[in-house]
């Protein structure tokens, strides 16, 4: 991947000039409602609400060894929070959203960064859909500025499926100042729902202007899927600071509650694989709780980076692929989408 970013001398770059990979933190969505958050609530309405809680779960990721933590504003474009009348609102709830995570990140003992989390609007992108370019780059820049001015170190834009949302994501990311990470979410057959595959994507970050700091995948349906999109990532740009931020097993339900079935031990196995394959950002989406991320922290301190590991190597260490052709992106369509949000 091209030089990343807009400054020679960002908070990410420096802080991974200091370490070989960095923790980012688990869910945000799975660990709120596990605190009370209601389905069908609006996570970032909680920024004011509820500071407390999402304070609690801050300091959470923090004590099991995050490096980095992402706020509570996965939703916090107009567009999505239209859904909860609340679109008038974007600055200051994505504001507040960094401000509590700044709050806990600045009493920690050592460096850790705040990540404002930006996610897809929940729209299609012309010609599929009514959003065009110019709206998403408005509405992605609205909520952006809130970000800025809470203090964010970074912006995090997460579980992306379109390359033209992509594209307006960049571009309004761009015009902060702020350096940038993209994770995108394969998840329909081992592409995103919009066909985007992991081994393209170094090469749609170099059409930007301003490069992000880093490129990878979150969510999805497994860690071994996951594992395989960063083996993509890595092959098509082995120069190219690569996120991995796999979902904490697969959900299962039970009684009236959703519950993913991995343990630390898995998510240890997957850290470790994560860096043999490439990636220096190493983190937990949906299901991700703070046992699991000492767990995680503590394999990736104690781990000596491998030989890149097979899909072979790969399953035998965390589970089976979800979808047989992972790993063959560029051959075949893959795994199929289900709604939902980060976390």
């Amino acid at each position: 991947m091209p030089d990343t970013g807009s400054k020679a001398t960002d908070a990410l770059s420096e802080l991974l000039a200091r370490k070989d990979v960095l923790l980012a933190d688990g869910a945000t969505g799975t660990n709120l409602f596990d605190m009370g958050l209601a389905s069908g609530e609006a996570p970032e309405l909680w920024n004011e609400s509820n500071p407390d809680r999402i304070r609690e779960l801050h300091r959470g990721f923090v004590e099991a060894g995050s490096d980095i933590i992402l706020t509570n504003s996965f939703g916090g474009t107009r567009q999505r929070l239209k859904l909860h009348d609340a679109q008038d609102r974007v600055f200051e709830l994505n504001k507040r959203a960094v401000e509590l995570a700044r709050e806990i990140a600045d009493e920690a003992d050592r460096k850790v960064l705040v990540a404002g989390s930006v996610g897809p609007t929940g729209e299609l992108m012309e010609p599929l859909g009514a959003l065009t370019h110019d709206v998403a780059v408005a509405a992605f820049t609205e909520q952006m500025e809130g970000l800025k001015a809470g203090g964010a170190d970074l912006l995090w834009i997460e579980t992306m499926s379109s390359p033209d949302e992509i594209r307006a994501a960049a571009e309004a990311a761009g015009k902060t100042g702020l350096p940038y990470v993209i994770t995108a979410s394969f998840d329909t057959a081992g592409k995103t729902m919009m066909g985007l595959a992991p081994g393209t994507v170094p090469a749609l970050a170099g059409e930007f202007e301003v490069k992000p700091g880093a490129i990878g995948a979150n969510c999805g349906v497994g860690a071994s899927d996951l594992l395989a999109s960063v083996l993509d990532m890595t092959a098509a740009d082995p120069d190219a600071i690569v996120v991995a931020k796999a979902n904490c097993g697969m959900p299962e339900i039970r009684g009236d509650k959703v519950v993913y079935n991995g343990t630390p031990q898995t998510m240890s196995e997957y850290a470790c694989l994560a860096i043999d394959a490439g990636a220096r950002i190493i983190g937990g989406c949906c299901g991700t709780t703070c046992d699991h991320l000492k767990a995680m922290r503590a394999a990736i301190d104690n781990h000596h980076k491998g030989s890149r590991p097979d899909l072979d190597a790969i399953t035998a260490r965390v589970g089976p692929m979800i979808n047989t052709t992972s790993g063959q992106n560029d051959l075949a369509p893959r795994r199929e989408r289900r709604g939902r949000r980060r976390g």
